[in-house]
């Protein structure tokens, strides 16, 4: 089966936030537990929607849902790293896109992992996906790093 590779523009990124891996994060073979690595990309994602201005929840009926998650490791992480979670959006369609995370190390520099995040926009009323709203698109589209 073929490995997963993933790789993104290096200046497509627009936000960064630093987490830190609590012990609670840790599994039994001493580092950062897949389950906690999705959580702590899920908190990166809200952060950074927040700090556009996105809400994650439904207005007027309508949200963001994640509609798939890939992740590839690079470097272990263990109790008590400060991580650099880089987030930016690609790949919008009519619906969604992507958005994606490079999750390093400061204290060495290490790159632990990257991910990518698929979304839609979804209609809680109507139970169907619906079309990116336009100020989502423009908010995103007259930033340089997405041309």
């Amino acid at each position: 089966m073929a490995r997963l590779s993933l790789q993104f523009p290096e200046d497509q990124y627009c936000y960064s936030t630093q987490l830190t891996v609590r012990v609670t994060d840790i599994n039994g073979a001493n580092h950062l537990g897949n389950d906690s690595m999705i959580s702590m990309i899920s908190e990166a994602r809200a952060r950074f929607l927040f700090e556009f201005g996105i809400p994650e929840t439904p207005v007027a009926g309508v949200g963001i849902i994640v509609t798939d998650l890939a992740t590839t490791y690079r470097a272990e992480a263990h109790a008590r790293d400060l991580l650099l979670f880089e987030v930016g959006v690609m790949d919008f369609n009519h619906y969604g896109g992507d958005i994606t995370f490079r999750v390093s190390r400061p204290a060495d520099g290490a790159l632990v992992a990257m991910a990518k995040s698929g979304f839609v926009f979804f209609n809680y009323a109507s139970g169907m996906v619906t079309a990116m709203p336009g100020e989502f698109h423009r908010k995103f589209a007259r930033v340089n790093w997405l041309a």
